[in-house]
């Protein structure tokens, strides 16, 4: 679950980590009355959960107080990535000498605890490891030990600070950490953590993104900052991502995780813990254009693949699937291969002619591979990689579009 800005201030103002002075306004007039306060220049920030708002208008620099009620007025009239801006948070704006990066995550590949410094903040991360990788420092550590002192002081160290302040750093990055472990947070940033005129550590700007799995055991904590649990994700969610969300809810074996809708034509039902993620990177390396990204897992029954098939083999512009997954010991392949047969059966789809790639292997396999055959789907068993099969299922999309194009 993703925080607000606003919301991530609050906890890490809790914990001792400097803010800028703020208020969050739902009107204009609570935002000038803020700026009367402050009678100075202020910053409107719009509080949305899309990224890039500086981009389009979602970041303005007020320099009089007269001026906020209008243009606090026409931000809470805009959308940013399809939300609408319901809030601002108005806060001091703060006198700038250099812009930096601390934050904490968890490397997926390693499987660990990933604390991050940069002497280059303010901009996305991902360009500056592009542009400038030397700039970017990294540290592993034990989930179990913590961020050790020693640790967190070899990054700072590279964010070059004078005087003093590489242990404010210090103490900052070692609460971070306090977050990132309290919270079951899965991201926990500060960009750009400013160093001011007046050499003082301030955090600009803040992002927080808590384990959704976890939320049961944060609730109580989150009450205590006003935040209340809630879907959502970098835009609202569509129709497609509703229903699959209800699929997934309506019975509790297996799962249906995190079913994201595009606007490709390659629909998607991938199994492979985060190797899922490897397999979706792979369609889009082989050229692909997934209609979906949809991850299933943890035996899932014949009922809830073929509600999920059903509904992708539905979706506007779907010329083919994909069932790709890695060898599964917590799921059965029969299961899978059931569900998506009886979705093509009901929707009036014949397997033997509709474009469909089959790639799964585990318990239950030759059932699977049975009922597959029966049916003229093609299907492939382990020997065949995962990273195979997403270049093989981007070619079936793409030989069915030039079969369509010249018919």
């Amino acid at each position: 679950m993703r925080l607000y800005e606003f919301e991530s201030k609050k906890i890490l103002s809790s914990h001792g980590i400097p803010v800028p002075r703020g208020r969050v306004a739902a009107t204009p007039q609570e935002a000038g009355v803020f700026a009367q306060e402050v009678k100075g220049p202020v910053v409107l920030k719009a509080q949305v959960l899309a990224t890039g708002r500086g981009k389009v208008g979602g970041v303005r620099f007020v320099q009089s107080p007269r001026e906020v009620k209008k243009i606090a007025s026409a931000m809470l009239q805009t959308q940013i990535g399809g939300y609408p801006v319901e809030s601002l948070l108005i806060e001091e704006k703060i006198d700038i000498k250099q812009e930096l990066y601390l934050g904490a995550t968890y490397d997926e590949v390693k499987k660990t605890p990933l604390i991050i410094s940069s002497s280059l903040g303010g901009v996305d991360l991902n360009e500056v490891s592009r542009q400038h990788p030397e700039k970017i420092h990294k540290s592993f550590f034990s989930s179990f030990m913590g961020l050790q002192p020693y640790k967190a002081w070899h990054l700072v160290q590279n964010l070059k600070l004078p005087g003093k302040l590489p242990w404010t750093a210090q103490a900052i990055l070692l609460k971070l950490w306090q977050i990132f472990s309290q919270f079951d947070a899965v991201l926990v940033e500060i960009n750009p953590l400013v160093l001011t005129r007046g050499d003082e550590l301030v955090a600009l700007d803040a992002h927080i993104e808590i384990e959704d799995d976890a939320l049961f055991r944060q609730k109580e904590r989150l009450k205590k900052f006003q935040i209340e649990e809630r879907e959502d994700k970098a835009r609202p969610p569509t129709q497609f991502e509703i229903e699959a969300a209800r699929i997934d809810r309506a019975d509790y074996r297996g799962v249906a995780g995190r079913v994201t809708e595009f606007d490709g034509d390659l629909g998607l039902l991938i199994g492979a813990g985060g190797g899922s993620l490897t397999t979706f990177d792979a369609i889009l390396r082989h050229g692909g254009k997934p209609a979906n990204y949809c991850e299933v897992g943890g035996n899932a029954p014949v009922s809830k693949i073929y509600k999920l098939a059903k509904l992708i083999l539905s979706k506007p512009g779907v010329k083919g699937i994909a069932v790709i997954t890695n060898v599964y010991s917590n799921s059965r392949v029969d299961f899978v291969a059931r569900g998506l047969i009886k979705a093509m059966v009901e929707l009036g789809i014949d397997p033997k002619s509709y474009p469909v790639l089959f790639r799964s292997a585990g318990a239950f396999e030759q059932e699977g591979y049975a009922i597959l055959k029966k049916y003229g789907v093609r299907y492939y068993d382990r020997s065949t990689s995962m990273d195979e099969a997403a270049r093989l299922a981007v070619q079936m999309i793409k030989k069915e579009s030039q079969i369509g194009h010249t018919g």
